[in-house]
């Protein structure tokens, strides 16, 4: 059962699985099945002894999984009855990166697989898709019959306005039912599915679509947001403009405006009662394009194969976050972060989707968690910055809200600080499974993330995900423990990007990820693997800061900092000068009210020096009216210090991949002054 964290000893986990709940697990069923046939390691029913024997058995499992891909991703696509219409020749011929190629000879259909559940009569009713905005009093359910309906129309009107395999399918939409329909119809037909959230901007949108060149565009006239309701006809207008290729345009009247001249209505185009037709593609047949955060030029367009997402998603959503049918899946996301893409999978193992269209903070902080008690989701996923904003304004969500369907808890896009696991334990629910994750929409799933079976340590993510061939690499190149290193995957994941739109010869691609370590993928990350198996993860490693010869990440100075009542957020630089010296500036933007004297900078640098190191000490603090962020969220840091060091901002970052220029503007000026 749950073990609260005494708050001194950091041996002893904030949480273990209940011994039953984890017998039970989808994991271990899988385990069970595997041994049986395909060489797994024998999964015992009885309980681990202790945590040590648990994380021995996991670190088996995983070990078999990464040691021996064939088997392992053979024993997946068997255990989750993958429907190949054409047996594959293989499964991974040959595994070196990049170029290994899955399945060669496969075919299959992602959509096919998605909605399978809706071809068992006794789930036709059932709710596939729970929807809530703003201006919601209860979800409004799609279920699984529906959503089969409205998917197989929308492919239907697509085939006939000349939509084929390979063709381009762009959604300016929010997380809302009609994306996903939109998705499961593009992906049904073979064609890609591309889509942006409608608070991205027309240049913003452009750089990722006009790379593409979509044939189809669904968009919406407007979206809900912070209690206003946002027009966005222009853009859309500018859209079609500035994408010729468009030659079918579908019009969501979510603000209940009229279809513009030659645009096809949501409702007509998903009309009447047609039988799904689900073509039959390639394994590596591109499924759809995610878009990396573009600030430092043009998002890369990452393309990912349908069978390569089908296996992979599979595998996640199921062994481990544990989802299946019976389960309420939300995680706050938009259509513009991978984790929309990612929450989609939860139909895959027959889960009910919750969708939700509007802000998490409106029109209170705790408005998330109350979506989740309305919708008595049982698996909810949000990011580091909410739970830190929660703990910030003194919520209470177990104490007022009914948050007694919720088993487990996710967070992503960025590191989550101890004091955010602690705060879940102390203010959400005390027996929670909280399965912090890592990854990217480099391969949109987890590298490291949760395990069913395992405990939960403060500031620790579970353990590598099976089939990750995860590792910390010191500045030689050997894998190390209790060290920060830099995270590479040493063997392939089926998700790994087929390439990048327009890069035929795979030169962005490699430089990507292959460029540091030939054959070794490098993902960004500073991670620490620790001797007992869980991982830490400590920001972005080409942003890292290094002091004299040691490394720091700067999550870690985050977390300090950012605990202190008069700090909203924070940004650290590490610069290396001409002169070999280092200036490590921080900057904070002050809650309302604040006053950075010299009071509170003491007291800033009391609290890294005494909670971390003097190294982790800055030369300066500096109050900014604002940072900047990319459009889903993340504070930069490599193109500000790009801007410190001197570098124009048109040279540093895409204008267009950033919430506020003018952020960036002051961090331009304040590099040109230091070298006056």
């Amino acid at each position: 059962m749950t073990t609260p964290h005494n708050g001194t000893d950091p041996t002893e986990p904030l949480w273990r699985p209940d011994p039953a709940r984890a017998a039970a697990s989808r994991l271990v069923a899988f385990q069970q099945w595997a041994a049986a046939g395909y060489g797994a390691p024998a999964a015992p029913l009885a309980p681990a002894p202790d945590d040590a024997a648990a994380a021995t058995r996991y670190a088996d499992l995983h070990a078999w999984s990464t040691e021996d891909l064939t088997r392992f991703w053979t024993a997946v696509t068997e255990y989750f009855d993958v429907r190949f219409s054409t047996p594959p020749t293989a499964v991974l011929p040959d595994p070196a990166m990049p170029g290994a190629q899955w399945f060669p000879g496969a075919r299959l259909n992602y959509a096919e697989h998605a909605l399978r559940f809706a071809d068992d009569p006794a789930n036709a009713d059932r709710p596939a898709i729970l929807h809530l905005d703003e201006t919601t009093a209860e979800p409004v359910a799609v279920s699984w019959a529906e959503l089969r309906r409205q998917t197989a129309a929308l492919a239907a009107t697509l085939r006939a306005q000349g939509v084929v395999p390979g063709d381009r399918v762009a959604g300016y939409l929010p997380n809302i039912p009609q994306a996903v329909v939109a998705l499961l119809a593009t992906a049904s037909i073979g064609a890609i599915w591309t889509s942006c959230a409608p608070d991205f901007g027309a240049r913003s949108v452009l750089d990722r679509f006009q790379q593409l060149e979509p044939t189809a565009l669904l968009a919406v006239d407007g979206y809900h947001y912070g209690g206003k309701d946002h027009d966005r006809t222009a853009v859309v207008e500018e859209l079609r403009r500035e994408l010729p290729s468009v030659r079918t345009f579908v019009h969501v009247p979510l603000l209940g405006g009229d279809a513009p001249e030659g645009a096809l209505d949501w409702a007509a185009a998903t009309a009447g009662e047609v039988e799904p037709d689900y073509a039959q593609v390639p394994f590596e047949q591109p499924l759809w394009v995610l878009y990396s955060s573009g600030t430092t030029g043009l998002p890369k367009a990452i393309v990912q194969s349908q069978g390569g997402i089908l296996v992979e998603h599979l595998k996640q959503a199921a062994l481990h976050v544990d989802l299946g049918p019976g389960d309420r899946f939300f995680w706050y996301t938009s259509t513009g972060w991978m984790m929309w893409n990612f929450l989609v999978a939860g139909l895959l193992v027959g889960a009910t989707v919750v969708t939700y269209d509007g802000s998490p903070g409106h029109p209170t902080t705790g408005a998330l968690w109350e979506v989740a008690a309305r919708t008595r989701a049982t698996v909810l996923g949000t990011s580091a910055a909410y739970v830190i904003a929660s703990r910030k304004a003194e919520l209470h969500p177990g104490r007022d809200l009914d948050l007694s369907s919720v088993r487990c808890i996710g967070t992503t896009g960025s590191p989550l600080p101890p004091d955010g696991f602690q705060w879940i334990y102390d203010e959400v629910k005390p027996d929670v499974w909280l399965a912090s994750v890592s990854g990217g929409t480099d391969v949109c799933s987890c590298f490291v993330g949760g395990v069913p079976t395992l405990p939960v340590y403060l500031g620790e993510i579970q353990a590598p995900c099976l089939g990750a061939a995860v590792e910390s690499w010191d500045v030689s190149g050997k894998p190390h423990t209790d060290e920060v290193g830099e995270l590479v995957v040493t063997k392939p994941l089926p998700s790994m990007p087929t390439g990048f739109w327009n890069d035929p010869e795979g030169t962005r691609y490699r430089d990507s990820y292959f460029d540091t370590y030939p054959g070794t993928w490098r993902h960004g990350d500073w991670i620490t693997v620790t001797s007992r198996g869980t991982v830490v993860i400590h920001g972005r490693s080409d942003s890292t800061l290094n002091r004299q010869g040691v490394r720091m990440g700067s999550a870690d100075i985050y977390e300090v900092v950012e605990r202190l009542p008069e700090i909203t957020e924070s940004l650290v630089i590490g610069l290396e000068e001409e002169n070999g010296g280092y200036w490590m500036p921080l900057f904070v933007v002050l809650a309302p009210g604040a006053v950075l004297d010299d009071e509170l900078r003491g007291r800033i640098r009391s609290a890294l020096r005494e909670q971390l190191s003097p190294r982790h000490v800055p030369d300066e603090v500096i109050a900014v009216n604002g940072l900047p962020h990319t459009l889903t969220g993340k504070r930069i840091e490599v193109p500000v210090k790009r801007l410190l060091a001197g570098t124009p901002l048109v040279q540093a970052v895409n204008p267009g991949s950033v919430d506020n220029l003018d952020h960036l503007r002051f961090f331009e000026q304040l590099g040109r002054d230091r070298r006056a």
